[in-house]
C-alpha cells in the first residue's frame, strides 16, 4: 500500500484550546495543503478519529495529519543513470550534480537530465512524489542541490530560501587575479539580442554577489562566492562585468582550452533542517576536470 507523508504532534497546554486550522496555520499548514488534504486524499484525525479544521484542540490531543498522494511527474521518462547521492532521508535529497546534464527536461534536453535519473531512482526505491527541486544549476555547473521529497518539505524550504536561511558557496576559477574581496551589487536582465543571455542592466533584477579570492596564479584565479540573490546566471554575469569572467564560459568572454565548460561548482550548502532544526553543512569536492585545470594552473 503507497505510504502517505504525515505529521503528527502532540498538543501542548499552549495549544489548549486552539481550532486545528489555527494551529496548522502556525505550523506552516498552507491553505492550499490544507484544500488538497480536503479534497485528494488525505486526512485530519485527532486521538485516531477523523476530525475537520473547526476541531478545537486540548491538551494531550494527538493530531494527525497526513498529505495526499503524490503522482510521480508522467511527462519525463524515468532513465537509469549513475547519482551521486550525498544525502537522503525522509524529506528531502542532497544530490552532487555532474557538469554537463541540466536539471530539467526542455525541448532540447528531454532526456538524459537530472530529472530523469532523479525519477528512475524514485521509482527504483518506491518513493511516490513528483520532483521538487528547492535550486537548479545551469547545465555545465557542477555541484550541489536540494530535491524535496514532498510538497511540504518543499515548502518550508522554500521559505528558508526566501528568508536567506539556505546559505550556498561556490567555486569558480576566474581571469585575471581579482582583489582580495568584494561584493558585486548590479541588477541583470535579459539581454536584447539573446533569449539565453543576461548582462547588467539599469532597469534589472536586483542582484548581489559575494566573493573571496582563495588561490592566485599568474594569469587566474580560484575565487569563493555566495549569493544574497538567485538571479540567472547571477555569478557569470558578474564576474564578467567585474572583468574576471570565467574560465571555459565564452557566453560570458571566458575562453575555452584550460576548460570547455564555465569553471564554476556549487561546493557547499549549510541551512537548518526543516523538520529538525539541526545545523547541517554539505560539502561537494571539486569534479576531476576542475582539479585539473587547477593543477594546470599551478605549474
Amino acid at each position: 500500500m503507497e505510504k502517505r507523508f504525515t505529521l503528527s504532534w502532540e498538543i501542548s497546554a499552549r495549544y489548549d484550546g486552539t481550532i486545528t486550522r489555527d494551529f496548522l496555520k502556525d505550523h506552516s499548514i498552507s491553505k492550499a495543503s490544507l484544500t488538497a488534504i480536503k479534497f485528494q486524499g488525505g486526512f485530519i484525525k485527532v486521538n485516531n478519529q477523523d476530525e475537520t479544521v473547526r476541531y478545537i484542540l486540548k491538551e494531550g490531543d494527538v493530531l494527525e495529519v497526513a498529505f495526499p498522494l503524490e503522482k510521480r511527474s508522467e511527462n519525463i521518462k524515468a532513465e537509469k543513470m549513475p547519482l551521486d547521492i550525498l544525502y537522503e532521508d525522509e524529506h528531502f535529497l542532497i544530490v552532487n550534480k555532474r557538469a554537463g546534464i541540466a536539471t530539467i527536461p526542455s525541448r532540447e534536453h528531454q532526456s538524459g537530465t537530472l530529472s530523469n535519473a532523479l525519477l528512475y531512482y524514485y521509482v527504483q526505491n518506491d518513493i511516490h512524489a513528483t520532483l521538487h527541486f528547492v535550486n537548479r544549476l545551469d547545465k555545465d555547473t557542477s555541484g550541489l542541490l536540494v530535491v524535496a521529497k514532498h510538497r511540504y518539505s518543499h515548502y518550508l524550504f522554500s521559505k528558508a530560501q526566501q528568508s536567506h536561511k539556505i546559505h550556498r558557496f561556490y567555486q569558480a576559477f576566474v581571469h585575471g587575479v581579482p582583489t582580495e574581496e568584494g561584493t558585486v551589487s548590479a541588477s541583470i536582465g535579459r539581454a536584447d539580442d539573446s533569449i539565453i543571455k543576461r548582462e547588467v542592466v539599469e532597469n534589472g533584477q536586483h542582484a548581489v554577489t559575494h566573493y573571496k579570492v582563495l588561490e592566485r596564479f599568474k594569469d587566474a584565479a580560484i575565487v569563493e562566492l555566495s549569493l544574497e540573490t538567485g538571479r540567472t546566471h547571477q555569478i557569470r554575469v558578474h564576474m564578467s562585468y567585474i572583468g574576471h569572467p570565467l574560465l571555459g564560459d565564452d557566453l560570458y568572454g571566458g575562453k575555452q582550452g584550460r576548460m570547455n565548460r564555465q569553471a564554476l561548482h556549487c561546493c557547499k550548502m549549510e541551512f537548518k533542517h526543516p523538520f529538525t532544526g539541526q545545523y547541517l553543512s554539505f560539502v561537494g569536492e571539486l569534479p576531476e576536470d576542475m582539479l585539473k585545470c587547477q593543477r594546470e594552473l599551478a605549474q
